[in-house]
């Protein structure tokens, strides 16, 4: 079905094309696969099973990722310690999905000019959050440019690979009917929707970074490069104790294109959007923009970076001890029989 002209395209970004190309890709990937391969394309994280090699039941989980066009809050501000945190943030969050624990990373950044400053300020936001998440930047690539990348301008990229038992993957198979969907609360937009972010703040209101979002009484600059929180430690003891069936990082897509990756055939997860209180700078955006809620949630995390799903038994304990370690969590809908789609509630 062809979605009526949005926002968010006008600000340059068409999630359905984007859709197009990756079903278009996905034969041409899939004809590169091997018996050691174990997930479909599509997945939150690539899986490759060490049997052949080792004999052991490890699987290798990677991926790979950019910052979308957060970079252009960097470049606006002069502030660049903080987007190396994000990509490694973002790949951690990724792989998680899978179950699996981090162990490395590689990063590609391509620049115009070389700029020693700003590359250490780089280097430094992920060297910390990798010592934060106890993972190796184990490599990369600079890659100078002139006349690529506009002056000032650089674009920033990662890989990363971990590890899961075989038996522990999380692919959301065994999700059944009275299963509740739980939300881990975001620090802002993370890494998505910037460009629809940007045209509200910017070229329709008119604001300049310096300014104060009058929904949460911060400046623009501030909120819109807020990092991008890693679930790791807080997920992690839930792995370890089998509760999780099912997990999704709320990037691209929105609820409705990354909960969907996860939810098997005949069960239909509904979300109830009123179960949590949505931050002042979607408020804002959705104001200034006037976008209508089923777009904003489609571009969006709305105030909930990650979503599990797990047994209706488990979900409170699962919500107090997340909120006993200073991370909001809620109860934010249920799966249901159905077709296998994501219902909002609004």
């Amino acid at each position: 079905m062809t979605r009526p002209s949005s926002e968010y395209a006008r600000a340059g970004v068409n999630i359905d094309a984007a859709d197009k190309a990756k079903s278009m890709m996905k034969n041409l990937v899939e004809s590169t696969y091997n018996e050691s391969v174990l997930a479909a394309h599509g997945s939150f994280g690539g899986l490759y099973s060490l049997k052949e090699l080792t004999g052991t039941n490890k699987v290798l989980v990677g991926s790979s990722d950019g910052v979308g066009t957060k970079l252009k809050l960097a470049f606006l501000t002069g502030r660049h310690n903080t987007i190396g945190q994000d990509l490694v943030n973002h790949l951690i969050d990724d792989i998680l999905c899978c179950g699996a624990r981090p162990m490395f990373i590689f990063d590609y950044l391509g620049l115009g000019q070389m700029e020693p400053g700003i590359v250490e300020n780089i280097v430094s936001g992920l060297a910390a959050a990798c010592r934060e998440n106890e993972i190796a930047l184990l490599g990369g690539e600079t890659a100078e440019m002139p006349g690529f990348y506009g002056e000032g301008e650089y674009d920033v990229a990662g890989f990363i690979v971990g590890w899961v038992d075989k038996d522990k993957i999380i692919d959301g198979s065994s999700i059944e009917t009275g299963d509740k969907i739980i939300g881990l609360a975001s620090t802002g937009l993370h890494t998505n929707g910037y460009s629809l972010a940007r045209r509200a703040f910017f070229d329709i209101a008119g604001l300049r970074h310096s300014d104060v979002i009058e929904e949460t009484g911060t400046l623009i600059g501030d909120e819109l490069l807020t990092v991008h929180r890693s679930y790791l430690k807080t997920v992690t003891p839930f792995l370890d104790e089998g509760l999780i069936k099912g997990i999704a990082h709320i990037t691209g897509g929105g609820f409705e294109g990354n909960i969907n990756r996860i939810i098997p055939d005949g069960i239909s997860a509904v979300v109830n959007t009123k179960s949590w209180n949505t931050p002042g700078v979607f408020k804002a955006i959705s104001r200034i923009a006037s976008v209508a809620d089923e777009e904003m949630y489609r571009v969006f995390n709305m105030g909930v970076g990650m979503v599990l799903i797990a047994n209706a038994n488990d979900s409170e304990r699962i919500i107090e001890q997340t909120q006993k370690a200073k991370l909001e969590a809620f109860e934010i809908g249920s799966c249901e029989n159905g077709q296998k789609k994501v219902e909002l509630e609004f």
